[in-house]
């Protein structure tokens, strides 16, 4: 089996605005803008032999404010760019949704896709419905400090993404040792 790491899409992949206290999906690929400094941090992680797997909850097909079409071209630029093996989404405007985060469908769909072993994947994210799908599934959380991080148990906090990718790598380096010596 193999191991992934997971991303939160908005404001780690792709650059976003913020409105309202909140990042803000883009609707349009014009608004779609990759975060390119994320290129050699994901790169070290392909390397360590992970999957990248992006997730997003994307209530606005639902309600007809972006069309799949439209998210498949975003996430086309995703899969050339950064490298990510999948985009996972929730296209669904119902939080109670079993693939909307902080729910684990979309998490449980990739393992099952990919054959993954959650118990050595790990989550990146700057927000506590990820920290709390994490949880439900065994992943390790490693979050990005933001005002969105919520009082849910997260695994880690870490200042920023490179620091996140660092803590990745020591944990994934420790407990393949330690793996080997039982």
């Amino acid at each position: 089996m193999t191991a992934a790491v997971f991303f939160e899409r908005d404001g780690l992949l792709n650059l976003c605005e913020t409105q309202q206290g909140r990042p803000m999906s883009p609707l349009r690929l014009d608004q779609f803008h990759v975060n390119r400094a994320a290129a050699p941090l994901l790169a070290r992680l392909k390397r360590m032999g992970f999957l990248l797997i992006g997730t997003t909850n994307q209530p606005a097909v639902a309600r007809g404010e972006v069309t799949r079409d439209e998210l498949r071209l975003m996430h086309d630029l995703l899969h050339r760019e950064l490298m990510v093996d999948d985009v996972m989404i929730c296209p669904h405007d119902d939080e109670t949704h079993p693939c909307h985060k902080p729910q684990p469908g979309m998490f449980l769909e990739a393992a099952f896709r990919w054959r993954l072993d959650m118990e050595w994947s790990f989550v990146i994210s700057n927000k506590w419905e990820d920290a709390k799908a994490a949880q439900a599934l065994g992943c390790t959380s490693v979050m990005i400090e933001s005002p969105w991080l919520g009082d849910d148990p997260h695994d880690f906090v870490v200042p920023d993404f490179p620091a996140a990718i660092a803590k990745i790598e020591y944990l994934a380096t420790t407990l393949r040792r330690k793996r080997r010596a039982v």
